[in-house]
């Protein structure tokens, strides 16, 4: 998930003599630059400092720390476990029980580069390996071989020929990608001989520091995943980031095994808006203009790919993508999107009043999006943005118009402010605490909505996913403990439940006297955890869903319990707050009923087969090298899809009317503009087997888990009490 300033806290818990201690270590003189070399000894070792007592474990850089410090690393060179040897492990692993000592006391990152310089070495041989199988190998997919593309958790090969023979299959997963994407055996040569080539070249060129920031931030995500180590480039990106008027497609990107795959899309941003891209695509290929060769960017380090897929404002960016939702991985899918300023304009909240049919007659009903808890800087000169804000005008529009329920969505939503959070809770509840904030030395304080105006008092769903994380799941969690809303959507949501805050390390050396040679970057580090106010921890677990509505989204793989050594889930003493009972007596029955509609739904029967064969594939890992049976599992699939297709455009109904309501129109009078209905949209063939010049396809551009939300609400409309029941917690 994107990072989330507003959770950004001040530091507090640095000891004062860190600095001084480092510096009197090696015997560094105030305000004389140190050379390369000492600079990275106390960026070392003030870093392995810092998290040992700023961290929120306070865990000590002890000898089992170490060891996992070490796999980490090696894991970043080498994820696919297929190019160092058990030999190299072997004497890396000499270095395990000295490797806290040195790190912490001397600042001695001598062990990071002798393993780069061993990675190298493998990385050569690979290279050598791979350009003489594609000059000489008569490529053949006949048999019934198959290739194990996830060994996350594998052993590395014994010796070079175990590596060897990995390295041939891997070429030949390769080669059959490109194969049934339509290549021919020529270009696959010279992409794949590129491909290793540029790797090789893109890694040579790492110098000590790139190297040292690996290393570092292989440190820091020991501890957990959000703790990081960014040297002075990455820096640059972090604080971009943060700006919203960031010149790009709006995307968040993230090496996933050597693909540039989209974890994330800027509400209003140009490849949101395009509706041509997704969550989960990868991106395979990205070319200046049409008609330009695609930069290839499989294996390539992020921050690269990231540099080519931005540019200047107004001008186009050509994806070559695997959608996320493909049949095969031999998929691709060429788009075009017009690089834009992201400006948070486009991230503000609106909402629906929809005239939503329920038997005979008609029942209106309100949905409010909100992209995210933004705050600060507003949309004019002189004007301050706030989601609360926002939202309560548009609940006091929806009042205005009568709807007899609300739904907030906040599928989209990866968090921001977190007063903002508690302040927009507070819209729907009349006063009491909304979040506990714990830090390492167990003091918790207590966000309180003060405010006892309550903008909704009527029924209200919140819809969650996966997706939603941080500022949402306070927000979600608060009112499923007050008993105030029904949470609705995928199982869980995404389970960030922490604080981090950002050290620049340059100023704590200023601090000192300490003055280094280069510019020594920052760490960002975990202080604090969120629970609910019933003491639950919104870490790792999340929101649980009251009515789960299947959906692609809805994998362990979307997750805080996928990024590795996080923190576990607790809980702590609850808070005193008053619940509610206006939802639990409704839940059974709206699960029965949500149940029974989906069972009999011809849309969510589809859906269900589809995520029991993506579930299968993730269980498996491994696909097969056979090129006919590949071909004929690719052609079925799509036939199935193109049935569906044209079953879903048979079906197709028209949507009930529905108005937009905007902070522009907001206080306007009327039901505002009426949506058009977007019966259908033209979307390309993705699969190029069937050539460039394929004829636009029409899809309905539904949207079937709000659909259900929505009946959803209706049903809880009709089953809540008037008065519900108050009880003291």
């Amino acid at each position: 998930m994107k990072p989330l300033p507003k959770f950004f806290l001040p530091v507090c818990l640095i000891s004062s003599g860190l600095i001084a201690v480092a510096a009197a270590a090696f015997g560094f003189q105030a305000k004389e630059p140190l050379d390369a070399k000492e600079t990275d000894a106390v960026i070392t070792a003030i870093t392995a400092g810092l998290l040992e007592n700023s961290q929120f474990t306070h865990q000590k850089l002890d000898e089992q720390i170490a060891g996992k410090f070490l796999d980490r690393y090696l894991d970043t060179l080498d994820g696919g476990h297929m190019l160092f040897l058990q030999s190299d492990l072997d004497e890396f692993a000499g270095h395990r029980a000295t490797l806290a000592k040195t790190t912490r006391k001397e600042g001695d990152s001598s062990l990071a580069h002798m393993i780069f310089k061993r990675y190298l070495e493998r990385l050569d041989q690979r290279i050598t390996f791979a350009a003489g199988q594609l000059k000489k190998e008569k490529f053949d997919f006949t048999s019934n071989e198959s290739f194990s593309y996830d060994r996350k958790k594998a052993a590395r090969p014994a010796d070079i020929a175990a590596a060897q023979a990995l390295w041939k299959q891997q070429l030949r997963y390769a080669y059959l990608q490109e194969k049934l994407a339509g290549k021919k055996d020529e270009e696959i040569v010279k992409t794949l001989s590129r491909r290793e080539e540029r790797t090789a070249a893109t890694m040579r060129k790492f110098n000590d520091g790139q190297v040292l920031e690996m290393y570092l931030e292989a440190l820091a995500q020991t501890y957990d995943p959000h703790s990081d180590y960014m040297g002075a480039e990455q820096l640059k990106s972090f604080e971009i980031a943060m700006n919203l008027s960031l010149v790009g497609i709006g995307a968040t990107l993230h090496s996933d095994d050597g693909y540039c795959k989209i974890m994330e899309l800027v509400p209003g941003g140009p490849a949101a808006r395009s509706s041509m891209i997704q969550v989960g695509d990868r991106i395979v290929g990205v070319a200046q203009k049409v008609g330009d060769e695609f930069t290839d960017l499989v294996d390539l380090p992020l921050s690269q790919a990231v540099d080519l897929i931005r540019g200047k404002k107004g001008t186009p960016v050509i994806l070559n993508i695997i959608p996320a939702d493909a049949v095969d991985d031999s998929v691709r899918k060429t788009i075009t999107i017009i690089r834009e300023e992201i400006k948070l304009e486009e991230q503000q909240a609106k909402a629906q009043i929809i005239d939503f049919p329920n038997g005979e007659s008609t029942q209106r009903i309100g949905v409010v999006d909100l992209p995210s808890f933004y705050a600060g800087e507003g949309f004019g000169k002189g004007s301050k943005a706030s989601a609360s804000v926002d939202v309560e005008k548009l609940l006091g529009k929806l009042k205005q118009e009568h709807v007899t329920g609300i739904i907030l969505d906040l599928r989209r939503n990866g968090g921001g402010s977190l007063q903002e959070s508690i302040d927009l809770t507070g819209l729907f509840i009349s006063t009491g605490p909304v979040v506990q904030t714990r830090n390492p030395e167990d003091r918790v304080e207590l966000g309180i909505d003060h405010d006892r105006k309550v903008a909704w008092d009527g029924p209200l769903v919140v819809l969650t996913s996966r997706f939603s994380a941080s500022a949402s799941e306070i927000l979600a969690g608060a009112l499923q403990d007050y008993g105030r809303a029904v949470i609705v959507g995928d199982s869980s949501t995404f389970g960030k439940g922490t604080v981090q805050t950002i050290i620049p390390l340059a100023k704590i050396m200023a601090q000192q006297g300490v003055v280094p040679g280069s510019d020594p970057g920052a760490l960002k580090v975990t202080i604090s955890k969120f629970y609910r106010p019933s003491g639950k921890s919104t870490q790792l677990e999340g929101v649980k869903a009251d009515v789960v509505i299947p959906s692609l989204s809805d994998v362990p793989e979307i997750g805080e319990s996928d990024l590795g050594n996080a923190l576990p889930w607790d809980t702590i003493k609850e808070a005193a707050y008053q619940k509610s009972d206006r939802v639990d007596s409704a839940l059974a029955t709206l699960r029965s009923r949500s149940g029974q509609r989906l069972s009999a739904d011809p849309d969510f029967t589809e859906l269900k087969t589809e995520i029991e064969r993506m579930r299968k594939m993730r269980d498996e890992k491994s696909v097969s090298l056979n090129e006919e049976i590949r071909r004929k599992e690719k052609d079925e699939l799509k036939a199935r899809r193109d049935v569906i297709q044209k079953a879903r455009l048979a079906r197709n109904q028209k949507p009930p009317a529905a108005y937009k309501i905007t902070l522009k129109n907001v206080g306007l009078p009327g039901l505002g503009d009426r949506v058009k209905p977007d019966d259908a949209k033209k979307i390309k063939d993705s699969d190029p087997d069937s050539g460039e010049g394929d004829d636009l396809v029409d899809a309905p551009s539904e949207d079937f888990i709000l659909d259900e939300a929505k009946k959803i609400l209706i049903d809880y409309v009709g089953l809540t009490e008037a008065k519900p029941e108050v009880s003291q917690r």
